[in-house]
């Protein structure tokens, strides 16, 4: 029986795999504009519509996987992600583009749904803090890769290699999967009873998800982005995507330890605050600096320390029996939201002629974040004022 760490290793490399697919676009945006004609708005559309299936999968990825098995699943999920990136190495077509990113996108919300779970069930009672830090990491490091890694193949071999490389990595983690990952032994079901949600808990749960979604927007504005804006100053393509993943290497630090001032301090809202705002500030400056090095450094070191206090948002109004059906609802808002904000992104630095439009874009969508955890407090402070008895 392998040890948890073997198997977290496993559910590491595939889930980088879905970050790695999902980061390629926006690491070789330039030579995938000019290979295609694609406008910096299409761009934006075919990085957002990675995450169009979530709208409607989210929701039900747990039952799915209940069905036929957590494993299962996530193997059936990694062949999408494979077909969809080979369907769009076969043509050049927008559509052919657009109809692999939308397959591949429908096996990736699987996995990352699943995913969670298999974590889970894995360190509940043991390390699961440390264990979801090192999960959630997953995301950042395969992005920060193919910012480093596609830019110089698409400049050597080509966008074909770009596909053939992403292609590659998620072969692995199926195969990863396929040989390595088991259950544990004692998973502890937690299916039980449904539990019924309140509208309360409903619109807190929409409000966390929103808030989620736009400091992952602000994000994605920085690494989908950025690499383009560099080009734009003249910067060459390969140095543009690795100096743009100095941020998610950086962020691979910064989430654990915002996560970890988050419990020390009691004071999570004030982390989402002081973050999102100085994360918003710093994004604007590195749309506008010459200075591109240390304002990278700078964001890095300041963007992920929101992360863990949104993530742990949830939890204050789901108990055990709405978590499931509560999380659904986190997740399917999140993926409604993601592909209008790039599909926006990208319009807005179409139409200003810069892809810093879009870096601006992020920095307001960061700035609405404590707007809306003030209304994500007064729900909860609402659904926590004991009830007046009546005379």
């Amino acid at each position: 029986m392998p040890s948890r760490w073997t198997i977290l290793a496993v559910l590491f490399v595939a889930r980088a795999a879905f970050a790695f697919q999902f980061g390629s676009v926006g690491a070789v945006a330039p030579q995938l504009g000019q290979g295609t004609g694609a406008s910096l708005a299409d761009i934006g559309i075919l990085i957002g519509i990675y995450f169009a299936p979530g709208v409607l999968l989210a929701f039900p990825a747990s039952t799915i996987g209940r069905r036929y098995g957590d494993k299962a699943t996530v193997l059936a999920a990694l062949l999408a992600m494979l077909a969809g990136e080979l369907l769009m190495t076969s043509s050049a077509s927008w559509s052919v583009q657009i109809a692999g990113r939308l397959i591949a996108g429908t096996g990736g919300i699987l996995l990352s749904v699943l995913m969670t779970k298999m974590v889970a069930d894995w360190f509940t009672g043991r390390e699961i803090a440390t264990a979801m830090a090192i999960f959630v990491n997953s995301w950042p490091v395969g992005i920060a890769i193919s910012l480093m890694l596609l830019p110089w193949i698409a400049t050597r071999f080509g966008l074909h290699l770009v596909n053939f490389a992403v292609a590659g990595w998620i072969l692995i983690g199926l195969v990863l999967m396929a040989f390595f990952y088991r259950a544990p032994e004692a998973a502890v079901s937690v299916e039980g009873e449904r539990g019924s949600v309140t509208s309360e808990t409903v619109y807190a749960v929409i409000a966390a998800s929103s808030i989620w979604c736009l400091y992952n927007l602000g994000l994605v504005m920085i690494f989908s982005f950025g690499p383009t804006m560099l080009v734009e100053r003249g910067w060459s393509m390969a140095a543009a995507g690795s100096t743009i993943s100095i941020v998610l290497w950086l962020t691979a630090i910064s989430v654990p330890l915002g996560g970890l001032l988050a419990d020390l301090t009691k004071r999570g809202e004030a982390i989402i605050v002081a973050g999102c705002i100085g994360f918003a500030l710093l994004t604007v400056l590195l749309s506008r600096s010459g200075q591109v090095l240390p304002v990278v450094i700078a964001v890095g070191t300041v963007c992920g320390l929101p992360a863990g206090a949104i993530m742990s948002l949830p939890a204050r109004v789901l108990g055990p029996k709405t978590r499931a059906v509560g999380m659904g609802i986190f997740y399917a808002t999140f993926y409604a939201g993601s592909p209008v904000g790039s599909a926006i992104g990208g319009k807005l630095s179409t139409s200003l002629g810069s892809a810093s439009a879009a870096l601006d874009f992020g920095a307001v969508l960061l700035l609405v974040c404590p707007a809306i955890l003030w209304v994500f407090h007064r729900i909860v402070a609402d659904q926590n004022r004991p009830a007046i008895p009546s005379m």
